[in-house]
């Protein structure tokens, strides 16, 4: 695995203090999104489809701060859009590093060249740089040649400077699972730290709905592309190894939303960073006062397909805690690869999806030109 250990121990320790304190929920990773415009329309990204009133929208410092230390989660990743439009950054960064706050920083690379100066390699500072396979698959996926070049580049020219670098590599329906495997075994030459796999998430915003992963057809690619590379052994994740071994259908989980709270530039999103079904002005707010149990696979229809990392990989953390022999005996012999899975949640309890982003967007428009604050949302 490609944790650090100073972040293991880190992040071990603040979950062995939630678990003392009889916390149920408790946030792990706080996703930050200091603003949603993109130099890129990648046809399966559904978060950039707003007006540009809101795409040139941004999180000022003092309350991107504010929300790191309101939320307490040990690790921030800081999304967008792309990060690296936004001018004040440098200083976001620095800001939650001085907290000794892991800061995750998901870039598409376009800018990453102009702006490697700006940072300082740090043990709690890593490049996220988005990578969806080899160059044809990789531009194919961001629908503009030429992209993938540009961020090998960068990522050599951040690992020459000494800085962590990992890749966040999104899997869709029409993923090859040879060619996959191909392209994370030219990752260690590049020297990549590690690797964060997920399968796409079905936005309904995405201009390309035709190559979502369905649940079945997840763990089958995943358990195609582990058994290429030794049941996953041959590749440095920066995933834990339980969360893996749910990706190839060998761990039931369900998800853990809490667990990696969003705050954008509309406030804390209800319920998770895929699902923007409503917004509140407070972390507090958001714990309290959401109906969970609405959420995720088998309560509603949003949901029924997800197993992203971002829903799921907090599960998997508690699960490991709560179970160390089985996650290192995980971690040793690889993911399973063979054999029956998990059976699947059934789905016939699930709540009817409901259809929310237009009437969000003149809300916050509204907002935007003085109608009214920040409107609280029902728990649904």
């Amino acid at each position: 695995m490609a944790i650090p250990f100073l972040q293991t121990v880190l992040v071990g320790t603040y979950v062995v203090r939630q678990r003392l304190a009889g916390r149920k929920r408790y946030p792990l990773v706080l996703m930050l999104e200091p603003l949603f415009r993109c130099n890129l329309a990648c046809a399966g990204c559904g978060k950039i489809d707003y007006p540009d009133e809101i795409l040139n929208k941004r999180l000022p410092l003092a309350d991107a701060l504010h929300a790191v230390d309101e939320c307490g989660a040990p690790v921030v990743s800081i999304a967008g859009g792309e990060p690296l439009l936004h001018k004040e950054l440098p200083e976001i960064v620095k800001g939650i590093i001085e907290r000794r706050k892991f800061v995750y920083l998901c870039t598409n690379a376009l800018l990453m060249m102009k702006h490697l100066h700006k940072y300082k390699p740090s043990p709690f500072f890593v490049w996220s740089v988005h990578l969806d396979g080899d160059k044809e698959m990789h531009d194919k996926s961001v629908c503009q040649d030429g992209v993938y070049e540009r961020a090998v580049e960068a990522i050599k020219a951040a690992k020459a400077l000494g800085f962590r670098v990992n890749i966040n590599c999104t899997l869709f329906n029409n993923s090859e699972p040879e060619r996959v495997a191909a392209f994370f075994d030219t990752l260690a030459p590049m020297r990549v730290d590690g690797i964060t796999v997920s399968p796409g998430y079905a936005y309904e915003r995405a201009p390309d709905q035709q190559h979502f992963l369905n649940r079945t057809k997840t763990k089958e690619l995943f358990r195609d592309i582990f058994r290429r590379g030794n049941n996953g052994r041959n590749w440095s994740f920066s995933q834990s190894s339980l969360f893996l071994d749910f990706l190839a259908g060998n761990q039931e989980y369900h998800c853990t939303p809490w667990g990696n709270p969003t705050r954008t530039v509309f406030g804390w999103q209800r319920p998770c960073y895929l699902l923007g079904e409503g917004y509140v002005e407070t972390f507090r707010e958001l714990m309290e006062e959401t109906d969970w149990d609405a959420y995720g696979t088998g309560n509603y229809e949003k949901c029924a397909d997800c197993m992203v990392h971002s829903g799921y990989e907090a599960t998997a953390v508690n699960d490991a805690v709560a179970h160390p022999i089985k996650a290192a005996i995980t971690a040793m012999r690889g993911v399973r690869t063979t054999g029956p899975m998990v059976p699947e949640i059934p789905l016939q309890a699930q709540r009817q999806a409901q259809y929310m982003f237009e009437r969000q967007v003149k809300e916050q428009l509204a907002q935007m030109h003085g109608a009214e604050p920040l409107k609280k949302a029902a728990g649904r």
